[in-house]
């Protein structure tokens, strides 16, 4: 009778028998989600209050035609058409940057002194007016009196070399003319103006 050979078995490490350590599943990347259209469309701004409306339209009436008999009397005339615009920013949008008074008479003063460099190294001329008018835009960015108007201030310079002091001192009380006007329709409707002063 013969005894079975001795069999002898190692035990295998439980961690043999472990499953294997599996790597976290990569998780996807979020997808963009485009912005649901708008319902509606932009359209033009709302109708002003009357009294807004009155009292804007009012002051801007007599402050130019206060500047129309200033520039008549000093035969400075052709400053009527940027002011103009700068009192439609001051009454019509008297919260944006361009109608504060740093940019009205910042931007108009700069404009002109703009003007009157290029008049004095290229002389009058449809040339140098526009080269005026867009140096103009950029000396306002780089001093923060952002005055879209202003510019035609500068090219109007550069076309009919006016007087320098004469000129402007008109600028100067043109400009302030503007904004005290501003002041004044601002209180009478309950606006705010200025935002800011410098």
């Amino acid at each position: 009778m013969t005894t079975p050979p001795d069999v002898t078995t190692t035990p295998t490490p439980a961690a043999d028998h472990a499953p294997a350590p599996t790597a976290p599943a990569p998780t996807a990347a979020p997808v963009p989600t485009r912005a649901a259209p708008a319902s509606t469309r932009p359209g033009p701004p709302p109708r002003p209050r009357p009294r807004v409306l009155l009292a804007s339209t009012a002051g801007s009436v007599a402050a130019l035609v206060l500047l129309v008999a200033v520039g008549t009397v000093l035969d400075q005339p052709l400053l009527i058409p940027p002011l103009a615009a700068s009192m439609a920013l001051v009454a019509g949008a008297p919260d944006l940057p361009l109608s504060q008074p740093r940019s009205v008479v910042g931007g108009q003063l700069l404009s002109a002194l703009t003007g009157f460099a290029v008049l004095a190294v290229a002389g009058p001329g449809l040339w140098g007016a526009a080269v005026a008018g867009g140096l103009a835009l950029g000396v306002m960015m780089l001093a923060r009196t952002p005055h879209s108007p202003a510019a035609a201030t500068a090219v109007i310079v550069a076309l009919q070399s006016p007087p320098l002091w004469s000129f402007l001192g008109l600028l100067a009380l043109a400009s302030l003319l503007l904004v005290v006007v501003g002041l004044g329709s601002a209180r009478a409707t309950g606006r705010t103006y200025p935002v800011y002063w410098f």
